[in-house]
């Protein structure tokens, strides 16, 4: 169903809607939104979120490519992982081992992901919760890998670590991209027990861990879904994002006024953007196209040569998934630029212009954040047979007109919770293994 005939749908059900106070509002949200966290693992979990030795070569943490300083993404269209050093837009390849190719897609904001609603994760849903399997997960990892993860937040950090550009390394750079290239990921002499026996070597994790865990104080090694379970207690924890000005209001505690009230009335109701971006959150959790323009390696498997992303169709091999990409919070959205699966768009104000036009062919190439690299970027959008196939997908809406605009945007700044920016607890000053910390 195209998004125009749904905006008709949706007219008829904004009258209720005066300046955004009809029942179509989601409810606050509160304590039993979220997972309960243990203090002492999320603190636990800080410390390897920024350790560099969960990474192949030593020189990258999680918090590299989750910076806060960038609303938890990193600042760049598409990220410069394994090779790269420095943070965000500054980020540069080391001259005597450059990264091989960009990370294919954006990196996602790590905003309230410990609420219980955030199921699906990662721009294609790669990886979603399913009750009906012995894991409770589905991902394209198989069901042995899936095993021993505390839920989908603590098993996504199987990719990464794996990923030869983001964090593993290149082939025959160090014993874990070894691993990983060759298949062995579990068990013994596979890639998490490389890394998890790196982390056991260390006394400060080993006594943190007993401490979280009985089994482990009565003489179990540390696994590998440990370690993923403490970053997840950490992540969520650090960036739970309830306290916007659109969270007061929906309390009743300081009602919306002005731009940013009357961008709310548009939001829920003529300019249906609750088609995609419903409940507190602001995300139906689903894919849409919205015809993003294509630049960059593309999202492919091992040893393919395209620059095309399909999006959801990769996950389930469904025509009718071809180009979707799943619905993005906007909880400080403010803070994550630039947005789409690639990062087309430096800023929301062209976001919101081009938002499901499909028009990639116009597409401003400058607007991309890419630091420089000896790679082809622009395969896809030079293919005009991509570009169609993108636009034939995209949903389509009527645009917003200037004033609008404004208040839309008023409003999405509205979702920003600024306490929430630097997180919780904050980066550490130095992590156990010693190595450097990118603040």
């Amino acid at each position: 169903m195209k998004r125009t005939a749904i905006f008709v749908v949706a007219l008829g059900l904004a009258a209720t809607g005066a300046r955004g106070g009809g029942s179509e509002l989601p409810d606050p949200v509160g304590d039993a939104d979220f997972v309960e966290v243990d203090p002492e693992q999320a603190e636990l979990g800080r410390l390897l979120f920024w350790d560099p030795i969960l990474s192949g070569n030593r020189n990258i943490s999680c918090g590299t490519c989750h910076h806060p300083r960038f609303g938890t993404s990193d600042g760049l269209s598409l990220g410069m992982g394994e090779g790269g050093s420095g943070v965000g837009p500054d980020r540069i390849g080391e001259p005597a081992n450059p990264p091989e190719e960009r990370i294919p897609r954006n990196a996602p904001g790590l905003w309230n992901l410990g609420a219980h609603e955030f199921t699906v994760l990662f721009h294609d849903g790669r990886i979603e919760a399913d009750p009906a399997r012995p894991s409770g997960l589905r991902t394209p990892m198989g069901v042995e890998m899936e095993q021993g993860f505390s839920g989908v937040l603590s098993a996504q950090t199987m990719f990464p670590v794996l990923s030869d550009d983001e964090m593993a390394g290149h082939y025959s750079e160090n014993e874990v991209s070894k691993a990983a290239r060759m298949g062995r990921i579990t068990g013994e002499g596979g890639a998490w027990a490389i890394l998890s026996e790196r982390v056991a070597a260390i006394p400060e994790y080993t006594d943190r861990f007993a401490r979280v865990d009985p089994e482990i104080a009565a003489g179990r090694a540390i696994h590998f879904t440990d370690i993923s379970d403490a970053i997840a207690a950490f992540m969520a924890h650090e960036w739970r994002a309830d306290d916007s000005p659109f969270d007061r209001h929906l309390r009743k505690e300081a009602p919306l006024t002005g731009a940013a009230a009357d961008g709310m009335a548009l939001f829920y109701g003529e300019a249906a953007c609750i088609t995609c971006h419903s409940g507190p959150f602001q995300t139906d959790h689903g894919f849409h196209a919205m015809g993003v323009p294509q630049f960059g390696p593309g999202k492919r498997a091992a040893f393919e040569d395209h620059a095309q992303d399909i999006g959801r169709m990769r996950v389930t091999g469904r025509a009718e998934d071809a180009y979707r990409f799943r619905t993005p919070s906007l909880r400080n959205v403010t803070m994550t630029a630039p947005y789409g699966h690639s990062g087309a768009y430096a800023d929301l104000r062209s976001f919101l212009s081009d938002h499901g036009r499909g028009e990639a062919a116009a597409f401003d190439r400058s607007r991309a954040v890419l630091p420089r690299m000896e790679v082809e970027d622009w395969r896809a959008l030079d293919d005009p047979a991509e570009r169609a196939a993108i636009a034939a997908a995209a949903e389509t809406f009527p645009p917003l007109d200037g004033t609008q605009m404004d208040a839309i945007l008023a409003f999405l700044a509205a979702l920003t919770d600024e306490g929430a920016a630097a997180g919780r607890l904050g980066i550490p000053d130095a992590v156990p293994s010693g190595l450097k910390v990118d603040k």
